[in-house]
């Protein structure tokens, strides 16, 4: 057995070391690797009794032994990292939650705010996993096999209310021992409900527990600890409006989102790893090569690259820079302790793709390295990455979500990638890097570190935007960080509806049981693929019109939703109803007798964004609490802005056809009928989309008078959104580009826009719509519309001559999956990809290919292994014909005049 003693260098070394190292500049390459030898001789055995990680313990120092001059070893004590039990907690912010399957019970994570860590709290109540049938106790007995029946923990009657027949049912739960039970035995009965919900949301929804709330643990008890906020004259008078049910919602919620959010210490982590292959990255599940460096940026000003001392390393004039400390280690086991002890004393550890590479390379490669299970804080839970210390977000997944990167972070980034959303929003990207392998050790620490201050930066951007977010929505969602992080909003509105269902003894209907009862729709799609009709858009005019008022109905289909008592039990009742509508266009009846469970949720959810957190956010004098109700505002935009497109997708739990059939059916009538209106008042409507309306030079007094007779009528809020100083039309639906009066560009639909172009045809496009933006008066379009033109006959030129560089002519795509998953239809860009990996280099998800587009079989191949002559220039006249036409079209001009086949026409000569 080899000592557990370890030979390590910390911090600065001293001159003689220095200078006894080779001046020669240090390469990655000349790094040779002996496998086996390594993962022997690095084998740690410890006689350490294990150091627990309890609320009653403090954390374990973690002693280096370090090199002396004499060369003198001191022993170094190895922490284990252990989930241990923590019966009382003061101030503990529910963060995140576990099934145990070693225990086989629910874990709790808390953060404990005096303490500034994560403690862990095991289930005291003996609560167990169950579902729902319609057979009785005796029944559910007779129909388990023997080897089942000893997996029964009990049968009892359980009474619910069916929302979808509006009465109580009697049901028997069939409590099991473990988790898995639950997928076999339901499938010995012809019905089961709530048989596919994980254990540990439903633990949740059992105990009625809110993550991201504040609470007081006391042994068996979890006590809130948030008493309710007193209210503003506002707020008591939104929740007398509401009724009874709505305004305990309301007020409930305003409990919840009025708390401040917890502040725990943040790392943000990178690791860089050798590979023998440019480009690609070792397998994380095999972890064969050695860790290279590892780099901590923390909220507390710890900024810390770990790096592996190796042969052949030059002479080092530092280890302390500017902007972070360098430690160089002797061994990759000293490496992977140094840094497990480091990111321990954190509560929120955040990565970029840490799921999908850092978390698990860094926990094979210490099992690898021969790290006992106790020594390695990292662990796989369901298919994430997380620690026994902290809880994991991975921000990759979080800038991916779509409900998020549209309405709470603008669409400000284009591709997800680290270097990108960092552009994007912090205006600094990663540090160039040509390949890690060949990086001298200076230049790689650098280039590590700038990726972990820019995750730590992501998630603390404008004093904790994004972490503050996750906290709202995990209240919202009734999800926790952890999972609500990694997954898209379908599933936080699911899980908010079944949580509310869980609280007030609601079934949760079956999928099918919504099917059968409410699969019917009426009205017939226009667009292919579609199940009904959908939103109406107007036929837009050609050409530029100035002074254009875009009135925009605030959050409508929301409101539709609230206003019309909308939800999966009211629409066509199965039940005796007294006061009903009927759906205009749609014909369905939607039941008003009382208020439905997404109406009243979506409802007050609008209501508080609106009439609460949007007006005190702008009120608040305390800048710390107007920061923190615009985020919650935000956090409802979010929500509601997505709600109609869960509610109307199929893949949603709680999907019910006539539902969304309705909103679409109302917003349409709501649209033609203010329309109409607004024709009467002789008002110019000019173009309609969805939830807006586009009028020409509308006089104020007739604008507030259309909105104060839709307030009446529909009970709906119609607002001036903005005011366009003009507004370029191409003659196609959802296709445009305006201009504020403050110079701002607002460009829909219009191809030079999309991510995928080019890097000649994105600057190009650019350009034009700078030149565009500086006209004020129609009289300046003659002298734009020259330089416009002139510019795009310049690039076609270039094309025609293959002037641009290859580079300029890349198609920048990112990889949605790994290129092996794609089975049937194979895209240009994934072909690229793979054309890379008989040269070792393999892409995978997340990854961006850069390729052009060719003269052959395959129509595309890599940058790296292109040519000029190759390029096919049809292709890149097609995409910036494609790109400007319609432009081009809204300024009059036909494309033909670029090519310089057809006479030049005066802008408005020939109106």
């Amino acid at each position: 057995m080899v000592p557990s003693k370890l030979r390590v260098r910390l911090g600065v070394e001293d001159s003689c070391t220095m200078s006894s190292r080779q001046s020669k500049a240090r390469t990655l390459l000349e790094f040779i690797i002996d496998e086996n030898s390594a993962v022997q001789s690095n084998k740690v055995e410890t006689g350490e009794k294990p150091l627990l990680a309890s609320s009653n313990v403090e954390p374990p120092k973690h002693e280096l032994a370090t090199t002396t001059e004499s060369g003198a070893r001191a022993e170094r004590v190895i922490p284990w990292y252990v989930v241990s039990d923590s019966a009382y907690i003061k101030n503990a912010y529910l963060l995140s939650y576990y099934y145990d399957p070693d225990r086989n019970v629910a874990v709790l994570a808390f953060y404990d705010q005096e303490e500034d860590r994560i403690k862990y709290w095991f289930d005291k109540h003996g609560h167990k996993p169950y579902f729902l049938v319609k057979e009785r106790p005796d029944e559910v007995m007779k129909r388990l096999p023997p080897n089942l029946r000893q997996r029964l923990d009990d049968a009892e009657l359980a009474v619910k209310h069916n929302l979808l027949k509006m009465r109580r049912e009697t049901l028997t739960k069939v409590k099991v021992k473990d988790p898995l039970a639950v997928r076999e035995m339901r499938e010995l009965f012809e019905a089961s409900w709530e048989s596919n919900i994980k254990y540990h949301q439903n633990y949740i929804y059992d105990l009625h527990l809110v993550p991201g709330f504040k609470y007081e643990v006391q042994g068996k008890r979890i006590v809130p600890k948030s008493e309710a906020p007193s209210l503003d004259e506002e707020e008591k008078k939104l929740i007398s409006s509401l009724g009874r049910d709505s305004g305990k919602l309301a007020r409930e919620l305003i409990t919840i989102l009025e708390l401040d959010p917890p502040t725990p210490r943040v790392a943000g982590i990178d690791i860089e790893v050798y590979s023998p292959i440019e480009g690609r990255l070792p397998d994380p599940e095999k972890a064969p090569y050695p860790i290279l460096s590892a780099a901590i940026a923390g909220s507390d000003g710890r900024k810390v690259v770990l790096a592996l001392d190796y042969p052949k390393a030059g002479r080092l004039n530092k280890t302390r820079f500017s902007d972070f400390e360098l430690i160089i280690v002797d061994s990759e086991n000293a490496l992977l302790q140094e840094l497990f002890h480091l990111i321990s004393q954190y509560p929120v550890v955040v990565s970029y793709n840490g799921d999908n590479f850092d978390l698990p390379y860094l926990r094979h490669r210490a099992e690898k390295l021969g790290f006992r299970e106790e020594e390695i804080p990292i662990v796989k839970y369901q298919d994430f990455y997380t620690l026994k210390t902290s809880i994991h977000i991975d921000l990759y997944h979080v800038f991916e979500n779509k409900a998020l990167k549209t309405y709470a972070f603008g669409g400000s980034y284009r591709d997800t990638t680290l270097d990108s959303v960092a552009e994007a929003i912090l205006g600094t990207g990663k540090v160039k890097l040509e390949e890690v392998s060949k990086a001298g050790l200076e230049e790689l620490a650098r280039y590590n570190f700038r990726d972990a201050q820019l995750t730590l930066e992501l998630i603390l951007w404008k004093n904790g935007l994004t972490w503050k977010l996750l906290v709202v929505l995990a209240r919202l969602a009734k999800t926790g960080i952890e999972e609500l992080s990694r997954s898209q909003i379908s599933i936080w509105i699911r899980n908010m509806l079944y949580w509310e269902h869980r609280k007030r003894g609601y079934l949760i209907p079956r999928k099918e049981d919504l099917e059968k009862e409410k699969g019917v729709t009426k009205t017939k799609a226009i667009i292919k693929g579609k199940k009904y009709a959908g939103a109406i858009v107007l036929d837009p005019p050609i050409g530029v019109f100035f002074n254009v008022h875009v009135l925009d109905f605030a959050s409508l289909y929301p409101s539709i939703i609230k206003t019309w008592n909308l939800s999966y039990e009211t629409v066509n009742p199965s039940y005796p109803c007294k006061n009903y509508k009927e759906v205009p266009e749609a014909g369905h009846s939607v039941c008003f007798d009382r208020e439905g469970i997404m109406s009243q949720l979506i409802g007050v959810l609008r209501d508080l964004r609106v009439k609460v957190f949007k007006r005190k956010a702008k009120k608040e004098v305390e800048r710390g609490k107007a920061e923190w109700y615009d985020v919650v505002q935000s956090s409802l935009k979010v929500f509601l802005n997505a709600s109609y497109g869960v509610f109307g997708s199929d893949a949603f739990a709680l999907y019910a056809p006539p539902v969304a059939e309705s909103v679409t059916a109302i917003g349409r009538y709501v649209i033609k009928s203010t329309l109409q209106k607004a024709s009467e008042m002789g008002l110019l409507v000019l173009y309609g989309d969805t939830d807006s309306m586009f009028l020409w030079s509308p006089k104020h007094e007739l604008v507030q008078m259309l909105i104060g007779v839709v307030e009446k009528e529909n009970r709906l809020d119609l607002e001036v959104d903005r005011i366009f100083r003009y507004v370029a039309f191409s003659g196609l639906k959802k296709n445009y580009l305006g201009v504020t009066d403050a110079g701002e560009v607002v460009i829909k639909g219009l191809l030079g826009k999309k991510r995928n172009q080019p890097e000649f045809i994105k600057k190009a496009f650019e350009e034009t719509t700078r030149d565009l933006a500086s006209i004020q008066r129609p009289e300046e379009f003659e002298d734009k519309k020259k330089l416009i033109v002139d510019r795009i006959r310049r690039i076609y030129k270039k094309l025609k001559r293959r002037e641009f560089m290859l580079d300029e002519l890349a198609f920048n795509v990112m990889l949605s999956k790994a290129p092996s998953e794609y089975d049937k239809v194979t895209p240009q860009h994934v072909k690229a990809a793979l054309m890379l990996e008989p040269f070792g280099r393999r892409l995978t998800r997340g990854d961006v290919i850069s390729y052009v587009k060719v003269k052959s079989r395959d129509g595309v191949k890599p940058v790296q292994l292109a040519k000029l002559v190759e390029i096919d220039v049809e292709k890149y006249l097609e995409a910036l014909k494609s790109t400007f036409e319609q432009l081009l079209q809204a300024l009059d001009v036909e494309w033909k005049e670029i090519e310089g086949i057809c006479k030049l026409e005066l802008f408005f000569g020939n109106r």
